[in-house]
């Protein structure tokens, strides 16, 4: 099957990559259009390699389809104790050989007549730069570094109820750095107000400190379906737009 017919049935259109194919409502007269995934399907992340199979970015299902579709990446994937290389045709010929065989793990994309399984990593083919090797501070990584569980109190919350507290606060010269920068609950941010942890009389669960890996990928390496990104991404601690 190719792509003009995989995409947009037997009638020949100009190319069109799997987000537009994917966001036109499906009483659309102008032709059989690929039926839209569910949401949690197309948001669903995929590994970016550069040309040197250095991991450099992480995007959802549907920019990964585009590229594909525009032949500026290849799927990388690991089969039979190998990784092989497939162009977008080749990976959706073999996605109609696993369709009647699908694992738990595993996400498709449904059109009107195919199923093409979503790819865990991607190759762009011209790419080649190198990642600066940086962790930003920021909240989503504090939180992630400690596991959104209060500092102070030891619970677990959800991002919306967790805040971040300056150990040694900002008024007493602590500054926004790993070592003095933790995630709390707003109850106990409320409580330590202004002073310090002994003064507060409250203690830290533990002591913060800069993370050796980047600890929004650790998340994402908990996750079976992304275990696979294993082989490129342990002990990296550069951002590479992992998100939440």
């Amino acid at each position: 099957m190719n792509r003009a017919s995989a995409v947009n049935g037997s009638r020949p259109r100009a190319k069109r990559s799997a987000k537009s194919e994917s966001s036109r409502p499906a009483d659309d007269s102008s032709g059989p259009v690929a039926a839209p995934p569910a949401p949690t399907v197309l948001s669903a992340s995929v590994l970016v390699l550069n040309r040197l199979y250095m991991a450099v970015h992480i995007i959802n299902i549907r920019r990964a389809f585009c590229l594909l579709y525009r032949d500026l990446a290849e799927v990388i994937h690991f089969e039979e104790g190998r990784f092989t290389n497939y162009s977008f045709e080749t990976w959706l010929e073999l996605s109609e050989l696993h369709v009647e065989c699908k694992l738990p793990s595993e996400d498709w994309i449904r059109g009107v007549t195919f199923e093409i399984l979503a790819p865990r990593v991607i190759r762009l083919l011209e790419f080649d730069r190198v990642p600066k090797q940086h962790l930003h501070l920021n909240r989503r990584t504090v939180l992630a570094r400690d596991e959104h569980t209060c500092q102070y109190c030891g619970r677990h919350y959800p991002t919306s109820q967790l805040s971040l507290d300056h150990v040694v606060p900002r008024s007493r010269g602590g500054g926004m750095t790993w070592e003095n920068v933790v995630c709390a609950c707003l109850a106990c941010n409320t409580k330590k107000g202004g002073r310090t942890p002994p003064e507060a009389r409250m203690k830290l669960v533990r002591h913060p400190k800069r993370p050796s890996h980047n600890p929004m990928l650790a998340q994402k390496l908990n996750n079976p379906k992304y275990e696979i990104w294993r082989t490129w991404l342990e002990g990296v601690c550069w951002d590479i737009g992992a998100k939440e």
